[in-house]
């Protein structure tokens, strides 16, 4: 017997979910402010909903409290809710859009750094802007729920590999084996928690005491390819494809290992031989603007990719009906069904979300938008707000529709478009830089969420969990979010003080690239260094080039072609982090060499435990770091040569006392 709506959204589910909800929005935001790569943790949320559920209803046996039982349904409202909190750790651009318009972004570029482009960040501007904007994607495309799952019988790869799990959890059998899956991702969450104390205890990062010793050239220093021990990057590499992460070390290699240097030898001819760091007119703006060339190029591609995809399965639904059925309306399935489709296509439709509703909903909360936002952002008029509004629908059916055929949501190519449109619409002198990056987070977190929606209704029609408690949960996941995923962030901003910053440990690179982004569209090219521009027409090109051979080519062969996304990431960051995710890989394939079935079983709980491991001690580091709490044994590697000045340094100072 199937629980009703009302039964399957309990006080367990939602206390489970505001503990796990803060648990990975600390994950995503370690990785937001570090590699930028966010994984899919959707079936991590399934299996840890299933862990503490299972743990709170032994406790409620060992109180001889009255038990009520663990449904497949509760589960997927505990998975839906953790997944839409902390889908706002990214979706809120807290390393990315929102963080970029910080004066500690914006003191790294020598253009748009005037009050009008920067607005540094708040708890409460940050948590209202969030409310203003991110529930307005959860109505737009309620209606179209039966189009997406039922009509076209879209996959939604990660939802459907979550239904799988919760569904393999919920049977005798599948109980059993969960049981091993959730001992395995604790004993691994419990290494990775003292690995990341450990380290934290032998060592104070960068600082140890020489950077204010100029004569040293510590300051100067820069390692790119090095095993950082993380076991977080360790498990993200178990998580992602091989493809993903030899792709991410190719990009190292050709970057720091070969442009770098190159260009480097080009200084006072392409660029002025005074040009710090951190200037765009130097070699920062290589860095800079070659990666985001990568990143626009890939985006492309597969944005026209998607859109040729979406409008050949329309002219061939069109061929079969003359109208698109929506949400409410009385046309059967179009597809041919088995039994257990039609089973779930009952319940799925049993308990509509009426269309009047939806509608409703998406006018009040754009309507409320268009009116206060402003007053949030004064560079981001009423109507540019409303003309996002307008196009918004369209574009998040198509992130929607593209998400379910390729489970790769295009939010962040969409948030990108809103940048490059409203900020040369505003100008330069009229704040265009700050009004691109909120025009940006109005836009992505729309698409973002009415897909992530999309996908946990395709989980819902899979374990059986009523629509109406699935949307009922994103709300209030989404609710939760727009707290924990303010609060998050501000702790790791005031707990470390050097966030943002190029060389820190919470470099944030999505920022610094999102912020030049904004200067690039408001500015146009006449901000480049010499060359710059045709260096980035080139890669642009050749991600175009990549992305096609690898549509064309045998699937034997694409799959050794690297992904120009995952190579652009190290162009502006540095290859540390591929290195761990490089080790994971070897560790997975290893693994699946020997023991094959151990590996498809427990691979992904191990991946979990250590992401979330170090993610549990990324809370009490920053609560020590609040406290000004230091390490007590400081550790730091140096190049041969700079660990020899160092030591007769160190000789120099113990003769003198």
């Amino acid at each position: 017997m199937v629980p009703s709506w009302r039964e399957q959204l309990t006080v367990r589910a939602f206390v489970v979910s505001a503990l796990l909800a803060v648990l990975f929005s600390v994950i995503v935001m370690k990785l937001s402010l570090t590699a930028g790569i966010i994984p899919s943790l959707n079936i991590s949320a399934g299996l840890l909903g299933f862990f503490f559920a299972r743990l709170w209803a032994a406790a409620e046996a060992r109180l001889g409290l009255p038990r009520r039982p663990f449904t497949r349904q509760e589960n997927t409202v505990i998975q839906t809710c953790v997944v839409a909190a902390y889908g706002i750790a990214f979706s809120g651009g807290f390393g990315s859009y929102m963080f970029a318009m910080s004066s500690r972004i914006a003191g790294q570029a020598t253009e748009a750094n005037d009050a009008m482009n920067v607005k540094d960040p708040s708890l409460g501007w940050m948590i209202g802007f969030l409310f203003l904007v991110c529930f307005v994607g959860l109505f737009a495309l309620v209606p179209l729920r039966k189009v997406m799952i039922i009509d076209y019988g879209l996959s939604y790869p990660s939802g459907t590999a979550t239904a799988t799990l919760i569904n393999g959890f919920h049977t005798p059998q599948g109980a059993k084996d969960a049981k091993e899956q959730v001992k395995t991702l604790g004993r691994y969450s419990l290494f990775s928690f003292l690995w990341g104390f450990f380290k934290w205890f032998y060592t104070a990062g960068d600082d140890c005491g020489f950077e204010s010793f100029p004569s040293l050239g510590l300051e100067a220093y820069e390692r790119k390819f090095y095993f950082s021990f993380s076991p977080i990057y360790v498990g993200v590499g178990m998580i992602c494809p091989y493809i993903i992460n030899v792709s991410i070390l190719l990009g190292g290699i050709l970057s720091w290992g070969l442009m770098w240097p190159l260009i480097e030898k080009k200084k006072g001819s392409w660029y002025p031989a005074t040009a710090k760091g951190s200037d765009l007119h130097g070699l920062q703006g290589y860095k800079v603007f070659i990666s985001i060339a990568m990143i626009l190029g890939d985006g492309f591609y597969n944005f026209v990719k998607v859109s040729l995809r979406m409008s050949t399965a329309f002219m061939a639904a069109a061929r079969r009906k003359s109208t698109l059925p929506v949400s409410g309306s009385g046309d059967g399935p179009a597809r041919s069904l088995d039994d257990d489709d039609l089973r779930r296509t009952e319940y799925f439709l049993r308990d509509q979300i009426p269309m009047g509703v939806a509608l409703a909903g998406y006018v009040a909360v754009a309507a409320v938008s268009v009116g206060v936002v402003p007053k949030i952002f004064p560079q981001l008029k009423w109507y540019y707000i409303l003309a996002v509004y307008g196009m918004a629908p369209v574009l998040a059916f198509c992130n929607a529709y593209g998400m379910g055929l390729t489970d790769w949501s295009l939010a962040t190519t969409y948030g990108k478009l809103g940048i490059f449109v409203f900020g040369a619409w505003a100008g330069a002198s009229h704040g265009g830089v700050i009004a691109g990056l909120a025009a940006c987070g109005v836009m992505m977190t729309i698409v973002a969420t009415a897909a992530d929606l999309m996908q946990d209704f395709k989980t819902g029609y899979m374990t059986l969990a009523s629509p109406r408690s699935m949307f009922i949960s994103q709300v209030i996941g989404t609710a939760m979010g727009c707290v924990i995923g303010p609060c998050v962030f501000w702790l790791f901003y005031r707990a470390f003080d050097n966030v943002g910053l190029s060389g820190s440990d919470y470099p944030a690179p999505y920022a610094v690239v999102y912020r030049n982004m904004a200067i690039f569209g408001v500015q146009g090219f006449s901000s480049l260094p010499k060359h710059c521009l045709t260096l980035c027409c080139v890669v642009f090109a050749a991600a175009v080039v990549i992305n096609l051979a690898r549509d064309l080519a045998p699937e034997k062969v694409s799959r050794f072609m690297p992904v120009p996304m995952a190579m652009a990431i190290p162009f502006y960051l540095g290859s540390y982090f591929a290195i761990d995710m490089c080790v994971g890989s070897a560790i997975l394939f290893v693994w699946e060499r020997v023991d094959k079935a151990g590996a498809d079983m427990f691979a992904r709980s191990v991946a979990s435990g250590l992401i979330c491991g170090e993610g549990i001690w990324s809370m009490p580091q920053s609560v020590l770091a609040l406290a000004k709490v230091q390490p007590p044994i400081c550790m730091k590697f140096l190049s041969r040569s700079t660990n020899a000045r160092v030591d007769a340094f160190i000789q120099t100072l113990s003769s003198k006392t």
